[in-house]
């Protein structure tokens, strides 16, 4: 895992308050109390204990917060943060995560690097099958692409190979305020795939194929088989989902 840099996207949006962090009564949604203890601290654990090196690039916060972090720049918007992160002077392949996903663990992580690496290609995203998250948390309300053969959620973990995995993010930087509308995303790609998509033919690989023959480029999905891989902290309900887990694992 040495060879791997490692970006957490840890920004919001300026002069908006976010409800999380009014709630909480802090400034930052990285600093959120999960159990009284700082949101991204559960991030930085979880990347020490799958053998990841620090220092931790981070990007939207203050590195000075934890010694094993660093500056990274910031732009609008967390694609345009990655691109600015990535290309100031982090080296390839990199590993990117964000700071609301306190579930997140060793395990998740050597399953999603592991998976990248073996798919050999110039960009991955992690994601969950609706058929892991569902029936371990029926209640949560998520955000599903629904293809032909699988319906699937996000992770928050993306592997970037190459300078050529850059366009991936490029496109995310054009479409990122589409994400929680599968319809308009797939309609930046093209009218064909979104009909595919419409009509239920399009399978998980052949929209990662589609999408990345029209960028130029090589990607895949990498699918964790662990729920909790799928869940952040967006909302008031989602901290209180992810404590209650956080104290599942502790019994």
């Amino acid at each position: 895992m040495s060879d791997i840099s490692v970006l957490i996207l840890a920004g919001q949006r300026e002069g908006v308050v976010d409800p999380l962090c009014a709630e909480a009564g802090v400034e930052r949604k990285a600093v959120i109390p999960i159990l009284g203890r700082p949101m991204i601290d559960y991030v930085i654990e979880a990347l020490g204990g799958a053998g990841l090196n620090a220092p931790y690039h981070v990007s939207g916060f203050d590195a000075e917060y934890d010694e094993r972090l660093t500056d990274a720049p910031s732009a609008p918007g967390p694609a345009g943060s990655a691109l600015a992160a990535i290309e100031n002077r982090m080296s390839f392949p990199v590993l990117m995560t964000t700071c609301d996903h306190p579930l997140l663990t060793p395990d998740m992580l050597t399953q999603f690097i592991s998976g990248a690496k073996g798919k050999g290609t110039d960009f991955c995203v992690g994601l969950a099958e609706k058929t892991i998250i569902q029936p371990a948390y029926p209640d949560v309300k998520r955000t599903y692409l629904k293809f032909s053969d699988r319906s699937v959620s996000g992770c928050n973990l993306f592997y970037i190979a190459n300078e050529k995995g850059l366009e991936a993010i490029r496109f995310w930087q054009t479409a990122q305020h589409l994400r929680k509308q599968p319809i308009k995303l797939a309609g930046r790609l093209g009218w064909g795939v979104l009909w595919r998509y419409l009509s239920g033919g399009l399978s998980l690989q052949g929209a990662f194929d589609y999408a990345a023959k029209r960028l130029g480029i090589t990607a895949a999905p990498v699918l964790i088989p662990i729920a909790e891989a799928a869940i952040d902290v967006d909302k008031p309900s989602d901290r209180i989902l992810v404590e209650s887990i956080l104290n599942a694992r502790k019994s």
